[in-house]
Parts: C-alpha cells; sequence; structure tokens
C-alpha cells in the first residue's frame, strides 16, 4: 500500500510496505539543505524512530542532482557565528540522526552530491548511485573547509583519499566511490530504481527485529576497542536468539521451510 504525503514543499514522503521514502524536493536548487528541509528532515526521522512498522528507509531526491550541500546564499544572508553554530548543529543533528535510526537507511543517488550532499550519502548505511553520479567535498573551493562533510567522509573511506578530495576539491565518480567505500552499489542510470527496489526488498524479506537488533550493535561496535565489541556483540546475540523470530527462523532452516517473521506494528 502506497501513502505519498507533502511533508513540506521541499520534503515528500512516500510509504510503502514498511519502507519510508524521504525525498528532498529542491530541484531548482539542487536540493541543497535549507534550514526547512533540515527541520523537515528532522521531524520524520523523528517520527520514524519511534514507529515500530517502519523497517527501511530511502532517502532520495528530485530533479537532476542529489544535493547540493547546504544553501551558500542562506549563509550568506545570515553573518552571525550563532547563527552558523546553530546551523551545522541542526546538519550534524540529521546526519546522526540517520545512523541512529534503529532500521537501515539507502540514500537513492543521481546526479551531483557534493559536500554536504557527499556527507548524507556517508551517512547513510547503504548508498546506490547511478553510474554517471559524482561525489565531491568542494566547499574549498569558496574558501570553506568541509568539517562537518569530512566527519562522515572519512568514516566511508581511508584518509588519505578523504583528505585529498577535502583539500582540492576533485570528484570522484560512481565506481571510484564504490572502489573507496563511500557506496554499497552502482547501478546504470536506468535501473537505478529498479536496483534499489530490489535491495529495499531484500531487506523487507528478512527478520525486522534481527535487522532492528544487528543495525544498533554494529554501529556501537566500530566505537570501541575489540574487546568491547565482542562483549557488546555476545550479549546482543544472546538477546537476539531469545526473539521469536530467531527460534523461528531456526526452526524453520532446520525443517526445511520458509520463515514467518513476526511483523511489528501490527
Amino acid at each position: 500500500m502506497n501513502d505519498v504525503q507533502l511533508v513540506e514543499d521541499e520534503l515528500l514522503r512516500e510509504d510503502k510496505d514498511g519502507a519510508v521514502y524521504l525525498t528532498l524536493n529542491r530541484p531548482d536548487k539542487f536540493n541543497t539543505l535549507s534550514e526547512s528541509l533540515l527541520a523537515s528532515l528532522q521531524r520524520e526521522l523523528d517520527n520514524i524512530a519511534s514507529d515500530p512498522a517502519v523497517r527501511c528507509v530511502v532517502i532520495a531526491a528530485t530533479g537532476k542532482g542529489f544535493c547540493a550541500g547546504h544553501d551558500l546564499r542562506q549563509m550568506r544572508a545570515h553573518p552571525d557565528h550563532g547563527y552558523y553554530q546553530s546551523l551545522f548543529r541542526s546538519c550534524s543533528g540529521v546526519m546522526q540522526g540517520l545512523v541512529n535510526l534503529p532500521v537501515p537507511v539507502i540514500a537513492r543517488v543521481q546526479g551531483m552530491a557534493t559536500a554536504a550532499g557527499c556527507q548524507l550519502v556517508a551517512s547513510c548505511d547503504l548508498a546506490i548511485a547511478a553510474r554517471s553520479a559524482t561525489f565531491g567535498v568542494s566547499g574549498i573551493n569558496v574558501g570553506l573547509f568541509c568539517s562537518t562533510p569530512a566527519v562522515a567522509l572519512s568514516r566511508n573511506i581511508n584518509a588519505k583519499r578523504a583528505f585529498d578530495m577535502l583539500v582540492t576539491a576533485d570528484f570522484i565518480d560512481a565506481d571510484t566511490a564504490l572502489d573507496w567505500g563511500l557506496l554499497s552499489g552502482v547501478a546504470d542510470d536506468a535501473d537505478l530504481d529498479a536496483t534499489v527496489a530490489a535491495k529495499v526488498a531484500k531487506i523487507l524479506s528478512k527478520s525486522p527485529a534481527a535487522i532492528r537488533f544487528g543495525k544498533a550493535m554494529f554501529h556501537r561496535q566500530r566505537q570501541m576497542s575489540l574487546a568491547e565489541a565482542y562483549e557488546l556483540a555476545g550479549e546482543v546475540m544472546a538477546d537476539n536468539m531469545m526473539n521469536a523470530d530467531a527460534q523461528e527462523g531456526i526452526d524453520a532452516f532446520l525443517e526445511k521451510r520458509k520463515p514467518t517473521w513476526e511483523q511489528p506494528g501490527h
């Protein structure tokens, strides 16, 4: 069942069989992250985080480009240090909100993703791009080092490659972004929607409970020492084993049948 909503003029939401599609809708401005768009994204992420029926999120965009970063015209209209602190805090909150969502988030990328737009791609759990897409952190061209995008970028690709992009503003193509670890998949332009839909369908076919256990553990353990990570992972696996889905899944495997997962929110 599809339920398409206009959250704000700048953001669209579609609910489809347990997946939520959030679409940036400023095509004439290459979907730059205005104050209002960031606020709308934050509200939707907060709503999704508390909704047990949501099982996957896709971040998409209208028009020729995915996202050109912050709205520079809006930023220059408010030459105030406190304003800039608040703006970047809001953007960082959205990026962390994507990581902290209990379900997988997929970026569907077409055209250009630059500066905070590249940060948005890097903040998603998975990212699938059209082969013609390009990626960069080009703030240095206007005298602004992309400091907040650097946080997410350097957690996806190695430090020397990330720093090179940050100080040169050189763009990379989709195949390079895949090779470097910024993307999880690349599709021919005509096949992008089908490729994203196939990935969503595969996630929706898995145990909702297991995926929620797994995403929370995956991101937490990356910040831990090896011993702490194994301690956490062991506790999460024990909790997961006590869940009905794990018991059903193992029984189904042993009995050579398809498992029936519990459906949250029903």
